[in-house]
Order: C-alpha cells, then structure tokens, then sequence
C-alpha cells in the first residue's frame, strides 16, 4: 500500500520518465494520477512508465493509467511501459491494454 513515484524530465529526448516504485493501488493511484497529471499540463510529451520496480498492479491503478493515456492522446503523445514484471504484463494483454499501451521488453 505504499507507492514511490520518481520523475524526470529528459530534456535531451523530451519525454517524462517515470519510476513508480511499490503498488498501483486503490490506495496510492489518486497520488499517481495527480502527480503525473501536474507535471504533464507543465510539459505535455510522451511518457515512459519503467515498471520495474512496480510490485503490484490493480484495476484503479490500470484507470489512473487509462487516463493518463487519454490526457496525451488529445496531442497525439504516447505512453510506453517497459521493463514491468511478467505477473503486470499479463494484465495489460488480458484486459487487451497492450493495444493501447506501447509495451516494450
């Protein structure tokens, strides 16, 4: 129920990388959501999310992802999710969001 999320901005490839360390929660995605909301009405440009640290992953956690997607699509930005465990990854192909997520290895 705890939730680190780290953020950067590369300047030099304009894109938000993002580390979210920890669980994607009902108890943590408002957090999730407001921070990464904040920071792209500042910079609007693609975002990677670096699932690698993420230990667990639940409905209200793939919604604040949704939309968060839905914010960059308006602009035509894209959200890349890589490096996230194979018990993560399963959810974005059952709920069939790996067709709306760049999912990369």
């Amino acid at each position: 129920m705890s939730l680190n999320i780290n953020m950067e901005f590369n300047e030099k490839e304009n894109i938000w990388i993002v580390e979210p360390e920890g669980e994607l929660d009902i108890y943590t995605s408002p957090e999730f959501n407001e921070k990464l909301v904040s920071a792209l009405n500042n910079k609007k440009t693609d975002i990677v999310i670096d699932g690698s640290k993420l230990d667990y992953l639940d409905s209200t956690g793939l919604g604040a992802l949704i939309s968060i997607f839905k914010l960059l699509k308006e602009d035509g930005n894209k959200v890349y999710i890589k490096n996230v465990k194979p018990n993560i990854k399963k959810l974005f192909y059952i709920t069939e969001l790996d067709k709306v997520f760049i999912i990369e290895e």
